[in-house]
């Protein structure tokens, strides 16, 4: 289902049966992504909603600048969350954002300020540049960084250590930023999917789970 609100737009996908959560993508670009598409259908078939949504468009996305405006971005992310929920016609479905490079820190950012954010996960981004928002998040939030990304692995640390809430940060073995080598990105989607699980879903679908 494409999803349009001012001016940009985004892709909603309903799960089979009822949605147990609605995931929303945070990427710090516009450029549609086969990853990002790949790890929505993870999180679909484990009964989510998911959102995969442009927070730039058009002369924004061009300005290279605004992938690191994280006020922005925090901002265009609320309002994508708001009109997913809107969409699934579920104001009460429980909220989870997935971030992507300096989309993690859009991410969190709204997370700080949104108390109705479960869960939140970060692959290979930047939650350091959220900055002091940090320190006020309240949702679960996991970092997930290719052990061969060293420059930012360092960076996560940074944020890890500054994070009040729930949190864990894990390494994929030999995997760099884009986590293009073999088995890579099914770590990420297993590690994400498995997060979303315990602090996202609805008591159901976590005592379903739990029963596997």
């Amino acid at each position: 289902m494409t999803l349009s609100t001012s001016g940009r737009q985004g892709l909603l996908a309903l799960p089979p049966g009822r949605a147990q959560g609605l995931i929303v993508f945070a990427q710090g670009c516009s450029r549609p992504s086969p990853r990002s598409a790949y790890l929505s259908e993870w999180f679909r078939q484990a009964g989510f909603a998911t959102l995969v949504f442009d927070l730039l468009a058009g002369p924004e996305a061009a300005d290279g600048s605004n992938i690191f405006n994280i006020p922005l971005l925090a901002q265009r992310l609320d309002m994508a969350a708001t009109a997913g929920r809107l969409a699934a016609a579920n104001l009460q479905l429980p909220l989870g954002f997935f971030g992507i490079s300096t989309g993690a820190a859009a991410a969190l950012a709204a997370a700080s300020v949104r108390a109705d954010v479960a869960a939140v996960v970060s692959r290979g981004g930047r939650p350091d540049l959220a900055g002091e928002a940090l320190t006020a998040v309240a949702a679960a939030t996991l970092l997930i960084v290719g052990s061969q990304d060293r420059e930012v692995l360092a960076l996560n640390q940074d944020a890890y250590r500054m994070l009040r809430c729930e949190r864990r940060l894990e390494t994929v073995p030999g995997a760099t930023c884009r986590f293009r080598e073999p088995g890579a990105l099914d770590a990420v989607a297993s590690m994400a999917r498995d997060w979303f699980l315990t602090h996202l879903a609805l008591p159901a679908a976590r005592m379903k789970q739990d029963s596997c």
